[in-house]
């Protein structure tokens, strides 16, 4: 992979949206972490949206994150306690929920090639509908990290729940660097 960066849109004119979302059942949302959900709406300036090896390179090339798989997202709320994860659409447009299916605070918001979210630890977080049937994503989490798990919600995983307040929050911005906005979260 080519480590370089790439045109982004300049701070002053990028979409940010911040949210905290309450805990829903076992699902913590931002309410360990206290890290919003982040998302840059129209990331690139570019006409099109750049090829996944391109946006793996830019992600490292800024060094903050470790670019790890290309895939969808998952079907099923789910969350993880070990990481917080970034996910950038290189391709398609879906209809995404963050906080778990029937929470009162949760942000169900249309994603599209160029935009990108980061995801704190605890926030759950699934695909409710591809609307063109090709949507995927290149996922990244911070570079040293430990590896992601896997939780669902679900009865047994409340041990895991304390790692949550351990993941380190992001000293620069992975996509961005210096002043970008995880940075300033």
């Amino acid at each position: 992979m080519e480590k370089k960066t790439l045109p982004l849109t300049p701070l002053s004119a990028l979409r940010v949206e911040r949210h905290q979302i309450p805990a829903h059942g076992l699902i913590p949302n931002t309410s360990i972490g206290r890290h919003p959900l982040i998302i840059y709406r129209g990331l690139f300036a570019t006409p099109a949206p750049p090829s996944p090896e391109q946006i793996e390179g830019h992600i490292a090339a800024v060094g903050v994150c470790e670019p790890m798989w290309r895939y969808p997202m998952y079907p099923d709320d789910h969350f993880h306690t070990t990481a917080h994860e970034l996910v950038v659409i290189h391709r398609g447009r879906a209809r995404l929920n963050f906080g778990g299916e029937g929470c009162v605070g949760a942000v169900v918001t249309e994603a599209k090639a160029g935009d990108a979210v980061l995801i704190p630890a605890g926030v759950s977080h699934r695909l409710v509908e591809d609307l063109e049937g090709e949507f995927e994503m290149v996922g990244s989490y911070m570079v040293g990290s430990e590896h992601w798990d896997m939780c669902y919600g679900k009865p047994g995983e409340e041990d895991l729940l304390p790692h949550i307040a351990h993941v380190e929050w992001f000293s620069k911005d992975p996509l961005y660097g210096e002043g970008g906005p995880a940075a300033s979260a």
